[in-house]
């Protein structure tokens, strides 16, 4: 007798029966660290770009809606879950200063993280429980979206896809159907409903369109979530790798797509960032900063740098015209930080644009990229006038990485650094002490109470 044929699971049942389980999930202390830590993170580049250029018409839009509801847009008011998320998301990715997935799934918690607060908000859920649906939210958009440089989230960058707009449509729907408590057929149609609208492209990058990558899918996954709970059906079939999302969007089929497989916690791969720009100049401002001393002020007439083939894809505004903008230029970063900029979110001004030599050495430097070079790894030769010999330094495993975390007090002052100027020193010490400490009864009151207008 031939054995029995295995029965092959859908991709979007895996995923629903994860988010079945997530209220009643057992989380690693450690887990739970790395998820307040992340809100720390993302609720600390929102507040500091509440009044940014490119948040203030995505507030006035929210606001005029007038719509009701109970979830807090941050130093503003109350309104539909779904809106608040689409002005929340966009706050904590305005700066690009918000986490990012070493494995390539993109920004999560400026997505999933937003999200939770949004419903949990409205719903008056537990700390416990939006912990839950958060940490859930980021597992599953880690997984559809990672992968490393052959996974999905690179090879929708080389395509000129945004891997945060993509999936984290579907990771906030996650994140909503967990506190909507809605069955696990119910999530496959919100899950459906989201990866249907997803989106997001890399030309974008560098304008107000990039961080409303964020908010819009935080609020269309919660959309996604909420007309599924009315009874609305979506088709379970957008996950597959054939005939699906992927399909359409990678045609050619070139692409590793890592299995669902939750027996590990991408979490434990997050990254934050040290500076305020795009992830994968990272590595080369570290490296520039390491030789802005020796420097010196002097003329510099050469610099090669050795980078990672992401950096060419997403970060190679070659004219910057606007701060943002010259967050997307490696050249750039590397001009700011040999010439002494600590490239936080305070750096990115219009004087970018008055500082002549920024353009000198951004002129004279040259990108090599190098295929099998990590995104966490920059090698740097500058020239300067007077000097045979190159100055040189290496950055190895970049500040940020996993495997080169942030340390408490590097995670404090970034926070504090943002959110001091927007609060005042109390309320920000009162609002990480809250958020440290997450998972405590009546601390999401609390948070939402300091955030409010």
């Amino acid at each position: 007798m031939n054995a029995p044929a295995e029965i092959k699971i859908s991709r979007s049942k895996q995923v629903s029966d994860y988010a079945a389980g997530a209220l009643t999930r057992e989380f690693p202390a450690a887990i739970l660290v790395a998820a307040k830590v992340a809100l720390i993170d993302v609720m600390g580049c929102a507040i500091g770009a509440w009044d940014d250029e490119c948040v203030r018409p995505v507030r006035r839009v929210v606001e005029g809606w007038g719509a009701r509801g109970e979830a807090q847009v941050f130093l503003g008011g109350r309104t539909a879950p779904a809106f608040a998320a689409l002005a929340n998301g966009t706050m904590a990715h305005a700066m690009d200063y918000d986490d990012s997935h070493q494995m390539g799934a993109g920004h999560i918690s400026c997505v999933c993280g937003t999200a939770a607060l949004a419903v949990a908000g409205q719903l008056g859920s537990s700390e416990k429980d939006m912990l839950a649906a958060y940490i859930t939210g980021f597992e599953v958009m880690a997984r559809l979206a990672g992968g490393g440089p052959p996974g999905v989230g690179r090879s929708l960058h080389r395509r000129g896809l945004h891997p945060t707009s993509v999936f984290g449509r579907v990771g906030a729907a996650v994140v909503a159907s967990v506190l909507m408590r809605l069955t696990p057929q119910q999530t496959e149609y919100a899950v459906g409903a989201a990866t249907t609208t997803a989106g997001g492209l890399v030309g974008s990058f560098g304008t107000h369109s990039k961080p409303f990558h964020g908010g819009k899918a935080a609020m269309d996954g919660i959309l996604a979530a909420e007309l599924a709970r009315e009874g609305f059906q979506a088709s379970t079939k957008l996950l597959e790798l054939e005939k699906g999302l992927l399909d359409a969007f990678i045609q050619d089929r070139k692409v590793e797509v890592p299995p669902m497989d939750f027996s590990y916690w991408e979490l434990k791969r997050n990254g934050f960032k040290p500076y305020a720009s795009c992830r994968a100049t990272h590595a080369s401002i570290q490296t520039s900063r390491k030789l802005a001393a020796a420097v010196g002020g002097r003329k510099i007439t050469r610099v090669h740098a050795k980078v990672h083939p992401n950096v060419v894809v997403v970060a190679n505004q070659l004219n910057p015209q606007t701060p943002l903008e010259h967050k997307f230029s490696v050249r750039y970063c590397m001009a700011m930080g040999l010439t002494g900029y600590r490239l936080v979110a305070s750096d990115f001004t219009d004087k970018l644009m008055q500082d002549a030599k920024l353009k000198e050495i951004a002129a004279v430097t040259e990108v090599e990229v190098v295929p099998e070079q990590p995104q966490y790894e920059a090698h740097l030769d500058v020239y300067v006038e007077g000097e045979a010999k190159p100055l040189h330094a290496d950055t190895n495993i970049v500040l940020g990485h996993a495997d080169n975390p942030m340390s408490e007090d590097e995670v404090w002052g970034k926070f504090d650094g943002l959110v001091t100027p927007v609060l005042g020193a109390d309320k920000a010490h009162a609002l990480y002490d809250l958020l440290k400490h997450f998972e405590m009864p009546g601390n999401l009151k609390k948070i939402v109470s300091l955030v409010a207008k």
